[in-house]
């Protein structure tokens, strides 16, 4: 009964003590909702670790916009020429090469793995002679201004943990997406829009799986996990007044229901009550503002045609590449398209041209809308898959319908934008294309190149969670100087 009695007090005493500390921490979320940015800082924690705020260090780039190819398009018909593989055709990949590494089990029961050369051609675009497909002869016509890596690596072996790891830098889902991180050490430069968007289309090929722990805040406050703007006349549901209700009654409404939600948070002291007001006057605002900005009606002709005829179908990539440049433009943070359809393990050439048809047009417009608008210096553009694919045959080794399996050793993405060297190919992997011959990139070392470039340092941007300090690039990953400009 006395432990009753002591608990009770203490009870009132807090909540006594928190309703008349006149800066509490109450006071303090209520007041940096009224009055945005008012505690932004970059703080330390007792360990030297840097907390939400402003960059550790000048940036180069204030957001990103990451073109993600889902299901893997194959380097092999893009962006890393082997002209030995035509040589070889059908002959068998050598021991030597392969050693025994770890296949997937669509390949690991075949005796045989006939090498198979690329069913499209190949040519040297830009200054310095960049080797591009015939799939991306727009991507071609900007290749001075892109990056392209040749060295990336992964130790993800299929879709979803490999997806997975790029987005959050872990295999398995709990973990914050880039996104997420960049809401929390940056916040936004818009109030009335979010800091991380996520906008989806879809080709016509094998299409894996895209679930939203990919944009989840994880174990930071909900606040920061992407928003998924939809194509056509809802892009948010459920965002817009229910008939009947006029926006002064849903002002009312909401100040209404902040007065209860603080009332609970002086009362319990749990943060995500903060965050749920703080999403409520999120979405008043984005009534607004969404329309608005997913609205392509203003844009100039000359912008749409550069943009390719699909950019008039509302969900298509092209149509996300515009909204892209759009948002950026708002100063959203960090823009995340996924293009689905890129699992090529069969009838490749047919497959993979159909989903370079859809994407390349769009991608390279973007970076030319960008650059002309001046917002390619300070904007990071990133195109590429979670994987590669393999030099050897899966299927008939047939000249078109031939396909290639997963293969995480080595593979290709294109950079461009936020203080990336323009116009360079780094990193080289072996003749055959299956192993890494120079400059290795692992996936830690892309996050924290990236990082670097918004003015972070990947071992500073920290997260206590469940006794443990957590980033994006775990317990390792280096800046990769060599594409820095």
């Amino acid at each position: 009964m006395e432990k009753q009695i002591l608990e009770s007090q203490l009870n009132i005493n807090r909540r006594t003590f928190l309703s008349r500390m006149s800066l509490g921490i109450g006071s303090a979320a209520l007041g940096s909702l009224m009055i945005p940015g008012l505690f932004s800082c970059n703080k330390e924690d007792d360990e030297g670790n840097s907390t939400a705020g402003m960059p550790h260090f000048a940036p180069k780039a204030k957001r990103v916009i990451y073109l993600f190819q889902s299901g893997a398009p194959s380097q092999l018909e893009s962006f890393d020429y082997k002209p030995l593989l035509r040589k070889m055709h059908g002959q068998d990949l050598p021991e030597s090469v392969r050693q025994g590494q770890r296949l997937t089990t669509m390949t690991s029961g075949q005796s045989k793995f006939p090498l198979v050369g690329s069913g499209v051609d190949f040519k040297q675009y830009g200054k310095h002679g960049a080797w591009i497909s015939d799939f991306f002869p727009y991507t071609g016509q900007v290749a001075d201004d892109i990056c392209i890596v040749n060295s990336l690596f992964t130790e993800a072996i299929n879709h979803d943990p490999a997806i997975t790891f790029f987005q959050t830098g872990h295999q398995q889902a709990g973990r914050p997406s880039m996104g997420a991180w960049l809401s929390y050490g940056l916040g936004s430069e818009n109030e009335n829009l979010p800091a991380f968007v996520v906008l989806t289309s879809r080709g016509g090929g094998n299409s894996q799986g895209l679930y939203a722990h990919l944009w989840s805040a994880g174990f930071l406050d909900s606040s920061h996990q992407g928003v998924l703007l939809r194509g056509g006349k809802d892009p948010v549901l459920y965002l817009q007044d229910p008939k009947g209700m006029t926006s002064t009654d849903r002002r009312r409404f909401l100040d209404h229901l902040a007065e209860l939600n603080q009332d609970s948070y002086d009362e319990l002291g749990d943060p995500e009550i903060v965050s749920r007001i703080k999403q409520y006057e999120m979405a008043y605002r984005m009534q607004t503002s969404v329309p608005d900005v997913m609205d392509i009606n203003g844009e100039p002709d000359h912008i749409l045609k550069m943009y390719g005829a699909d950019v008039l179908m509302p969900g298509s990539f092209a149509a996300n590449c515009l909204l892209a440049r759009k948002l950026a433009e708002k100063g959203v943070r960090f823009i995340q398209l996924y293009h689905q359809g890129w699992d090529q393990h069969g009838n490749l050439v047919e497959e993979m041209g159909m989903q370079a048809k859809q994407t390349d047009q769009p991608s390279a417009a973007l970076i030319m809308d960008l650059k002309q608008r001046g917002l390619l210096d300070d904007t990071l553009v990133i195109w590429g898959g979670e994987f590669g694919r393999t030099n050897y045959c899966q299927g008939p080794l047939d000249a078109k319908e031939y396909g290639r399996d997963h293969h995480p050793r080595c593979f290709s993405a294109w950079m461009a934008g936020g203080g990336i060297q323009p116009g360079m190919v780094y990193g080289e992997s072996d003749e055959f294309g299956y192993n890494i011959a120079k400059d290795p990139v692992h996936i830690h070392d892309f996050h924290a190149t990236i990082l670097n470039q918004l003015g972070l340092d990947h071992t500073k941007m920290t997260f206590k969670h469940q006794g443990r300090r957590y980033r994006l690039t775990d317990v390792s990953g280096e800046v990769v100087k060599g594409i820095l400009a």
